[in-house]
């Protein structure tokens, strides 16, 4: 990026123009903005970790250049007794860079277990719950090519099928709300950078060393796969021909639910026509999903295994009436009713 190029030029910190001026982070900002296109104000998740830190850095130059003007959340999951003060010290960095952020605090009793899983949840309820009230549609995450494969190997355990395996992508949207991943194109080297040469600060989150969670296993694992030959850009495009498989089921599952299902306002009632089921099953079991997911109106689609015990029940003729994902399932003569749990 050329400065003289800035419209804002003069509006951007002294500090930022100094380093932006090293042709490493001077790179990395251009490759940035190339996969960085919202034109409306957005939230960007601040966690403290190098790659968040680096999020900040990058869409505030961003912000600058194109006038906008976007909110910065840190979230304080209180998960350890260090955490609200590394949250304060994050903030505190931010705000001595030029950029003013708000700490968010997770509050409730703390799981015994899936604790990470759960702190998960709590970070998007909150991070949603600002989008909603501040009516900004846009929340900026700071996922990398690391998390991908990861979150690729993780789901891979857990037995999913195609859409689980490539399910973090560079958009998506969950009610209502665009989950924005310009960073998976980078390496978590150059974020590091970053973070050292603009911050000298981040935080190294002790659970990412913590072998009881599965996640540290997987990152371990995928360490040793790498050692013995794992290229990520060869992962990457076995990724993206499994995008390309998985955005061709998504023409058919739309098809299927445009066609084949039907809303009586009413009654209040979502009517599967019996043509719905003459479709593959993954398309059928696609369809199903998404459409508990939007009756039930819950922030999660419904279990795997949960959806294929009711539709055998429905493809064998022994479904009378089932409750799943906030939907209450029946089968009437040769026609499936959903309705919303009360």
């Amino acid at each position: 990026m050329s400065l003289k190029n800035l419209s804002v030029v003069n509006k951007i910190p002294k500090q930022f123009k100094d380093k932006l001026l090293n042709r490493r982070i001077n790179q990395i900002f251009r490759r940035f903005e190339n996969s960085f296109n919202p034109n409306t104000n957005f939230i960007v998740a601040v966690s403290g970790g190098p790659d968040s830190l680096a999020l900040a850095f990058l869409t505030k130059i961003y912000s600058l250049k194109y006038n906008l003007h976007p909110k910065y959340y840190i979230v304080d999951h209180k998960l350890r007794d260090e955490s609200t003060l590394e949250a304060i010290m994050v903030k505190k960095i931010l705000k001595k860079n030029k950029i003013d952020s708000q700490v968010l605090t997770i509050r409730g009793k703390k799981p015994l277990g899936n604790i990470q899983s759960f702190a998960r949840r709590k970070r998007y309820d909150l991070l949603f719950s600002k989008c909603k009230k501040l009516k900004i549609k846009d929340l900026v995450l700071g996922h990398h090519i690391d998390d991908m494969i990861e979150n690729f190997f993780l789901r891979m355990m857990r037995g999913s099928g195609l859409r689980g395996l490539v399910s973090l992508d560079e958009r998506t949207k969950i009610n209502k709300i665009n989950l924005l991943r310009p960073l998976l194109g980078f390496n978590k080297k150059d974020l590091i950078f970053i973070s050292k040469n603009i911050f000298n600060f981040y935080v190294d989150d002790p659970s990412n060393y913590n072998t009881e969670f599965r996640r540290t296993k997987i990152r371990n694992f995928i360490k040793e796969l790498q050692k013995n030959g794992l290229d990520n850009k060869k992962f990457l495009l076995t990724l993206e021909n499994l995008k390309h498989s998985d955005k061709a089921l998504k023409f058919y599952v739309e098809k299927n639910k445009d066609k084949n299902s039907f809303f009586n306002l009413e009654k209040k009632e979502l009517i599967l026509k019996e043509d719905f089921f003459n479709n593959s099953y993954e398309v059928i079991f696609r369809s199903l999903s998404d459409l508990i997911k939007l009756v039930g109106m819950k922030y999660n689609l419904a279990r795997g295994k949960k959806i294929d015990k009711v539709l055998n029940k429905i493809i064998n003729n022994t479904l009378i009436k089932e409750t799943l994902g906030g939907c209450v399932i029946k089968k009437v003569n040769h026609t499936v009713i959903m309705t919303k749990e009360h």
